[in-house]
This record gives structure tokens, C-alpha cells and sequence, in this order.
């Protein structure tokens, strides 16, 4: 079928099946044979191309398109799969909502969306139809599965509509998306404050998978294992093989390991992508069973710091020459920003981090400007306002570029917080200085080159017709080296304000960290601000916890002789213990400090 030329995501699956029709583009676990080995159900991306115009079709004779915004309630399946890239062609609106942040934040964030329809697994839409009066609105329901009481379209039904919108050869409304159309409104996890629904256009998706795929190399024909649903669309976008891994993606940190190791080495796998939980449970069965994988080529993680233990893990496993563990940083808001290997970090940045210096999250991507300013709270109207800090110094990290979102869906409080402008609309100005003596930040400059792989994003400046005409404030702190190195040292929420100053939660946290009993600790602080007091929650290595009040104090006093070593957590004296610190349920890595703030609050040790 003729592709007239689009920017929606969509194409690049087309165009993968025109150029490897026969290429399997995804495979999914489908039990077991006699013998005990893993069965599979495969696709081609001939397969894929076509189920996926096949649904679109069905789905705009259903009466989807333009301007419909659909929530996709399905788990990381083919059909997820097929669905996603059938619902760009219609050129509709996907609404994705992680299923791992509770009922309430969940009807919350459906709520604010107003979806004109869901495609879902049975359960949700029982919840849907028992929650009338509030999706009233959702008139455009698929069932992927049995249909019980309530009306709608299925799967299959989907794929067998006939006639009408459905002729295969009239051209699909995604085949004419702008860069600037809407593609789908994806929700923050929540850690720190409530979901927030994140609008991401077509082009930012196009962005994204540009800059993944030229950044690490990624070549058409390779097989990847993603750990988080979201790669597994980016694969189909580059023509890599999708080994749909047999684990909840809400719960990494109870993956099976042996699952995870027979589906890469019964596909080969090359690549797979996964959160240092996953990471975690992984290597630390690869070393205790002597087990290598030697065809993967890089693993990825994100979601949060990689510890130290599990890079030095996955670099003994991954034997292959070049192999390495990458740790993209960025945000649900701005993906990727920074990359960094696991070998570097051991040879260059770990000790580093070992005495609090923050966890070394890379170089920029080339085209990604990152800048760190003042810490403020509140907007910042303009760049004119934002003041940059020189390397070394920790700030607010921001950042612009091609694949950073533009806005938040239907929350213009939370634009005005997250975004600075280059110009002051009210003014119509963007260089005005508004401090005596203060380094404000440059406007930047248009038709620029871009910064080669491994250059500092402030040695070349995104050009100004490709990067949107504001930044984006991530929320983290950190800084800037000397060598262009960005350093995170924890998210602004989570600093804790004492009458001696700040205190950054990661650079404290991982002085504890050090301990050999210690699995990772939380720094959180009690009373108001700005005199707080300082308290380190310490979750212990399995079946290390302390049971006994002396062996808590024996534990607490290392502890605080490890603090008292240090300037940043020399005055810290309230250690408390916890069996397992609550964690964000996409990820199961970032922790919720605020949970744990009231938990020490309210609990003596």
C-alpha cells in the first residue's frame, strides 16, 4: 500500500516490514513442550504491519480517529503491541496509565483524561461498567479477550470487520500526522507527588528512537529483551526483534531469573533492557549458579541509580568484547537526556560516588542541551530568569531538546512549574539580566552543529528550529563537571533542608550505601523546613537485619562512625531500621521518601 510521508510513529514499523517482511519482529513464551523446554508464539513484521492496518481499520469503522483518545489497558503482548501501532494509524490519541500505581491513582488519572473509549482485558472493563457515571464518555470499548455484559468490540472482531472505511487500500489518517500531532498521554509514576499525564507528540516519539538507536549503535536484526513494555515499541520502530520477557513488568524485583536466562539464550539475545531491580535479581543468580551470557551485546537499566554491586555483577557476565551495562538517564518528560557505561563508572566515577559525590550519569545525547541553575521555588518566567552555576556546583538539572514534551495534559499549574521559557511572553525579552553579578543563561542560538557522541551538550547547542522554545526543569538536582560529566544527587523533593544547610539525599545515602551489611539506605528529614532534622533509614542486605535491640546498636554505631568520616552526614545522629523501604511500582527502585518520612515520624527505630 502506498505511505505518503508522516511523522507518525507508525511508519517506521511499514517500513521495517517493506524492508524485512519475513523477519520475526516479535516472539511471546506460550507454555511448555513435553519435554520441559519453553514453547513460543512468533510473528514476522509482515505480520505485525499487517494485523496492526487490519485493527486500525476495524477501529475507524468503529468510529476511532482524530481527536479520540483511547486508554490502552492491555499487558506487554503481541496484541499490546499490534494495538499501539494500529491506534497511531488512526491517528487517535493512546492514553497509557501504569496499572502498578494503585486503584485510586488510577481512577484519578482516568478521570482527568476523559477517555472516549478503552481497549482492555476483561477486568478493566467490568471496573469501567461498574464505574459508569464516570466514564460515560468512553463509548469506543475493545475487548482483548471474552466479552462479558458489556457492549463494545473485540480483538477478533477487529481484525474481521470487512467493507465500508475498511478497504485496504485507502490510505490511513496516521499516514498525514505532523510532528506536532498528539500520539499519546503516558503517566508519571507518581514517586514523588501524584501522576501527572505527560502528552507526547509524534515527532518526540521519532526523536526518541533516533536518538536511542544512532546513541548505542542498535542494528535492524538484532533481538532484544525489554523489561518495560515501551522498548518493545521502539524495537518494532528499528527493525529489532521483540523477546516479550515472561514477567510482570509492575514487580521487576521478583522477576525469575531462570525465565529471563532461557529466553536470551534461546532467542540470543543481543540486547535487554530492564531496571537495576531486574538487573539485580538477574546478576546476583548469574553469580551465585556461574552463569555468563555471552551474546548480549548491552544491557540496558533506568528508572534509577544503578548500585555499584549490580554493575560489577552484569560486567562479569556480559563476557562478550565491548559489552557493557548503559544507564540512560532522563524522565517520563524528557527521554534520553544522559548515558553512561557500567565500566566506566567502575574505573572512573564509583569511588567517587563511595564518598558522596552523586551518581555519574554520563554525557548528554547529541542534541540534548542541559544546563544546571539555581535551585528556586516556584515558575521561573523566562530563561532571563534562571541563573546557571558553574561546573562542580549542584543545581536544578534542565534540559531542551527534540524529544523533551512540551507540556502536561490539562495541567497548567504544573506547565508553569516544569517549564522556562526562552522569552518572557509578557515582555517579549529573554536576555535581561535580573542579578547583579549573576551568570544568566545564553538565549541559544539557532543552526548550530550538533555535539558528536561523547561531547559535552554545552560545547554544541541543539538548533533552534529542531528544539522546542523552552526547558524542561526535571525535578532532579546535580551538576556538571569539569569534564562535561552530569552528576545526579537526587531529586528536589528530597533534599532535606537543616539549620546547616542542604543535604542532597543520594550524596548522603551512599556513605551508608558503603556498609557491607547495608542494601541501601534513604535519607529523610522530620520537622519543617529550614530546620530539619536528618534521619537515614537503612533497609539491610537479606537476612542481615538486625533482630535483636543489641544488634541494632552495634549496626547504628558502625553507622554513625561511617557518617562522622564524611563533612555531608557528620551530623547526622538518627538511624533507623526497616525491613523493606517502600519503592515506586514501575521500577521498584526509586524510593518513596515520602512515605518514609512519615513512617520515622512516627516510629521510634
Amino acid at each position: 500500500m502506498h505511505r505518503l510521508s508522516s511523522a507518525n510513529i507508525a511508519r517506521r514499523l511499514t517500513e521495517a516490514a517493506r524492508a524485512w517482511p519475513e523477519r520475526l519482529a516479535v516472539v511471546a513464551p506460550d507454555g511448555q513442550h513435553a519435554d520441559g523446554r519453553q514453547r513460543y508464539k512468533q510473528w514476522t513484521f509482515c505480520q505485525l504491519d499487517d494485523d496492526s492496518d487490519r485493527l486500525a481499520r476495524g477501529l475507524i469503522d468503529y468510529g476511532v480517529g482524530p481527536g479520540k483518545r483511547l486508554v490502552l489497558f492491555v499487558p506487554f503482548s503481541y496484541e499490546f503491541i499490534a494495538l499501539t501501532f494500529a491506534i497511531y494509524k488512526t491517528a487517535a490519541t493512546i492514553v497509557l496509565i501504569d496499572p502498578g500505581m494503585g486503584r485510586t491513582n488510577i481512577f484519578e488519572c482516568l478521570k482527568e483524561v476523559r477517555p472516549d473509549g478503552f481497549v482492555a482485558i476483561p477486568i478493566v472493563h467490568a471496573a469501567r461498567v461498574l464505574k459508569g457515571r464516570m466514564f460515560s464518555s468512553a463509548r469506543l470499548n475493545v475487548t482483548v479477550g471474552r466479552r462479558w455484559f458489556w457492549r463494545g468490540r473485540t480483538y477478533e472482531s477487529l481484525l474481521k470487520v470487512k467493507g465500508g472505511q475498511r478497504d485496504a487500500h485507502a490510505p490511513l489518517p496516521g499516514e498525514t500526522s505532523r510532528p506536532t500531532d498528539p500520539a499519546a498521554i503516558i503517566f508519571t509514576s507518581g514517586s514523588t507527588g501524584a501522576p501527572k499525564g505527560v502528552l507526547y507528540e509524534h515527532g518526540m516519539f521519532d526523536a526518541q528512537v533516533e536518538l536511542i538507536q544512532n546513541y548505542y549503535g542498535i542494528e535492524p536484526g538484532e533481538v532484544d529483551l525489554p523489561g518495560f513494555p515501551l522498548f518493545g515499541l521502539f524495537n518494532a520502530a528499528m527493525g529489532v526483534t521483540t523477546v516479550i520477557p515472561d514477567m510482570d513488568p509492575t514487580r521487576p524485583a521478583q522477576v525469575d531469573p531462570r525465565k529471563i536466562l532461557t529466553a536470551i539464550n534461546d532467542w540470543q539475545v543481543t540486547q535487554a533492557f530492564g531496571s537495576p531491580a531486574f538487573w539485580n535479581r538477574v546478576g546476583r543468580y548469574c553469580e551465585a549458579n556461574d552463569v555468563t551470557l555471552p551474546s548480549i551485546h548491552r544491557g540496558l537499566s533506568a528508572g534509577g541509580p544503578v548500585p555499584t554491586h549490580v554493575l560489577r555483577r552484569m560486567t562479569r557476565v556480559f563476557t562478550r568484547s565491548g559489552a557493557d551495562l548503559y544507564t540512560p538517564y532522563g524522565a517520563t518528560e524528557s527521554l534520553p537526556v544522559a548515558s553512561i557505561g557500567g565500566r566506566e563508572v567502575l574505573e572512573r566515577t564509583s569511588s567517587l560516588t563511595a564518598v558522596g559525590k552523586g551518581t555519574c550519569v554520563g554525557r548528554t545525547f547529541p542534541g540534548v542541551d542541559v544546563r544546571i541553575i539555581r535551585i528556586t521555588e516556584g515558575p521561573i518566567g523566562s530563561l532571563s530568569a534562571a541563573v546557571e552555576l558553574p561546573a562542580g556546583e549542584i543545581g536544578e538539572i534542565v534540559v531542551r531538546g527534540r524529544s523533551v514534551t512540551r507540556e502536561y495534559f490539562q495541567r497548567p499549574e504544573a506547565n508553569a512549574l516544569a517549564k522556562i521559557p526562552l522569552l518572557d511572553s509578557a515582555k517579549g525579552e529573554g536576555n535581561a539580566v535580573h542579578e547583579q553579578d549573576a551568570k544568566v543563561l545564553p538565549t541559544l542560538r539557532g543552526h548550530e552543529p550538533q555535539p558528536a557522541i561523547g561531547t559535552s551538550s554545552l560545547d554544541a547547542q541543539p538548533s533552534a528550529q529542531d528544539s522546542p522554545g523552552f526547558y524542561h526543569r526535571i525535578g532532579d538536582v546535580g551538576y556538571l563537571d569539569a569534564d562535561g560529566l552530569l552528576w545526579f544527587c537526587g531529586r528536589k523533593a528530597h533534599i532535606v533542608e537543616t539549620a546547616a544547610g542542604r543535604m542532597f539525599s543520594v550524596c548522603c545515602e551512599a556513605i551508608f550505601d558503603e556498609h557491607p551489611r547495608v542494601y541501601r539506605s534513604a535519607l529523610v528529614g522530620l520537622g519543617p523546613r529550614p530546620n530539619q532534622t536528618p534521619v537515614i533509614v537503612v533497609e539491610p542486605e537479606e537476612g542481615a537485619f538486625p533482630e535483636s535491640s543489641e544488634e541494632q546498636e552495634r549496626l547504628r554505631e558502625e553507622l554513625l562512625r561511617l557518617a562522622e568520616r564524611n563533612t555531608l552526614t557528620n551530623t547526622i545522629r538518627d538511624i533507623r531500621f526497616h525491613r523493606s523501604l517502600p519503592v515506586d511500582t514501575r521500577h521498584n527502585v526509586k524510593i518513596n521518601r515520602e512515605a518514609l518520612a512519615v513512617w520515622a515520624a512516627g516510629n521510634g527505630g
